[in-house]
């Protein structure tokens, strides 16, 4: 995925009603007028919010007859969750060697891990 892809995808995510309407695709596709039903808010302005969830490659349109259901994209998550997944594993990769450092000045044998810190505050 390409940097300003992903900055497009993280954006549109910003809004907390574009996040309620990924959230309700996820659990089927809808129509705009479906999607607009609860907010207090003009097909128009759904329309505006399903136009940047689908510049940013989270939601497709397709035709079914007179209807257009919207429906989620879901690899597109695979892909985000991927970047996240890389920056968090640098960041307990980081925990664990400072966890590793104060071990040794505490004399320890054994660093502690997030997984057994009880048992080392048990001790």
């Amino acid at each position: 995925m390409a940097d300003d892809q992903l900055s497009r995808v993280f954006a549109a995510l910003a809004d907390p009603t574009r996040r309620d309407m990924v959230a309700r695709l996820a659990v089927g596709d809808a129509t705009v007028g479906e999607l607009a039903d609860p907010y207090d808010v003009s097909v128009q302005a759904v329309s505006k919010h399903i136009r940047v969830l689908s510049d940013a490659g989270l939601v497709s349109k397709s035709k079914d007859a007179q209807r257009r259901p919207c429906h989620l994209e879901a690899e597109v998550f695979d892909l985000m969750t991927k970047w996240i997944e890389r920056y968090r594993q640098q960041a307990q990769e980081r925990y664990e060697r400072l966890d590793a450092v104060l071990a040794e000045m505490r004399g320890d044998e054994q660093p502690t891990h997030p997984g057994n810190r009880e048992q080392g505050a048990a001790s």
